[in-house]
């Protein structure tokens, strides 16, 4: 059997377990952010009526430079999410 040195409990960092859920919900919501622009994106690319791959690149780029920024601050996303309702109405204007 194996021996353990002490009997005792680990000491319960919570600091670190905050910080690391704290971590995942940050990463979470960037991914699915991203993930938002590029299916916004690829509506663009298919059923824009003009300029669908540069609106559609146009929006890719600049969502992806607003989630880094929203990420690195530590925001609460305002600037992402307005940018992918503004880029979501122009690709619906562009598709109608």
């Amino acid at each position: 059997m194996a021996e353990h040195a002490s009997l005792e409990p680990h000491s319960n960092d919570m600091g670190a377990h905050r910080s690391a859920y704290h971590g995942f919900i940050k990463g979470s919501v960037a991914l699915a952010l991203i993930s938002a622009f590029v299916l916004v994106a690829l509506v663009s690319f298919r059923f824009g009526q003009s300029l669908n791959v540069v609106a559609g690149f146009l929006g890719l780029l600049l969502g992806a430079i607003a989630v880094i920024i929203d990420f690195r601050m530590g925001s609460r996303w305002f600037l992402s999410a307005g940018l992918l309702v503004l880029f979501g109405l122009i690709t619906a204007v562009n598709v109608s």
